[in-house]
């Protein structure tokens, strides 16, 4: 069965072997240098708040929404990771998250696993934070510059992602930059309203309930507490408890893929553990999808929750 991408998570075959390299390098140069950053700034509050927020951008990820002419999109996440916990730790987090999607779900290839992470999670994270902070400062402080900023963040997110996908496959000879380009930019430019809305719906939530959160990304004194982790993990497990509503459609990555002709290209997964979000062993395709998307959102939290704390030791004993 052929592998369909979804959104900007690019299979093993759409990239060269020299590209894919490449993503390789700069993702272990990224994720060394964000754990160096990270290290002594992850305290008792931010260590459960990784862990939390990975498993809602993992469950958010598994519904699909439909935007136009046949085409769906998810939430990408990288910009509200960003704004929440500060970029460097938005790069871990994100790595978690799209680093599970691939190795248990074969969501995205291996070889361009690189590029996966740095085109949703590096710059993602990277943009939507420093245009959110450069809004912050234009616009004063308040709850309608934090969500105009976090809106604006979270769209331009998706379109640098989404450039620097055609950017890859032009360079890698799958499509010429003049056809790959003007089509991920036209079709993310609508996926990014969706991550445009999310990210200001999450925002908009975590300042009416926990405004002490926004803005954490620097340590914080003071312990998270048991109930509003949990709380924040039952709303993750629900969000993935919905993933059965996800549109059908193709998202951006695979529609391109279709219209520019370059969607044979796409390998098989070299291994299929979950795929597609599915438990074989389970006969229902329903209960079967739904509940690898909660094992997932499990796994992330816990291995974000690992990654954190290990992170918060090492300050403990520096």
């Amino acid at each position: 069965m052929l592998f369909k991408p979804v959104q900007l998570h690019i299979p093993d075959g759409f990239l060269s072997t020299p590209v894919s390299i490449v993503g390789w390098v700069l993702l272990v140069a990224a994720v060394a240098y964000a754990l160096r950053q990270t290290r002594g700034q992850l305290g008792d509050k931010q260590i459960p708040l990784m862990g939390v927020l990975a498993a809602f951008i993992f469950a958010a990820q598994a519904i699909n929404f439909p935007v136009a002419g046949g085409t769906s999109g998810h939430l990408l996440g990288g910009a509200l990771a960003a704004i929440i916990m500060g970029p460097w730790a938005a790069v871990l987090i994100m790595t978690s998250v799209i680093a599970i999607q691939a190795l248990i779900f074969q969501d995205g290839g291996l070889l361009v696993m690189g590029w996966n992470i740095l085109n949703m999670g590096v710059l993602t994270a990277f943009t939507g934070y420093f245009v959110y902070a450069l809004m912050r400062r234009l616009l004063g402080e308040g709850r309608n510059s934090l969500l105009a900023a976090g809106a604006v963040g979270a769209w331009l997110s998706v379109m640098v992602g989404a450039i620097a996908t055609a950017i890859q496959l032009a360079v890698s000879g799958t499509s010429p930059l003049g056809i790959a380009l003007p089509a991920m930019a036209g079709v993310h430019a609508l996926i990014g309203l969706g991550e445009a809305i999310i990210t200001v719906g999450a925002l908009a939530f975590i300042y009416a309930t926990r405004r002490d959160l926004l803005g954490i990304g620097e340590a914080a004194p003071g312990k998270a507490s048991a109930g509003w982790v949990g709380v924040g993990l039952a709303i993750a497990l629900v969000v993935a408890a919905f993933s059965f509503a996800a549109s059908p459609d193709p998202d951006g990555l695979e529609r391109v893929a279709e219209d520019t002709g370059f969607l044979e290209r796409a390998l098989d997964p070299v291994y299929n553990l979950f795929p597609d979000y599915t438990l074989p062993f389970i006969s229902d395709p329903l209960i079967s999808g739904i509940l690898a998307v909660v094992l997932g959102t499990l796994i992330v939290f816990g291995a974000t929750f690992l990654i954190a704390r290990v992170q918060g030791r090492k300050a403990e004993t520096s």
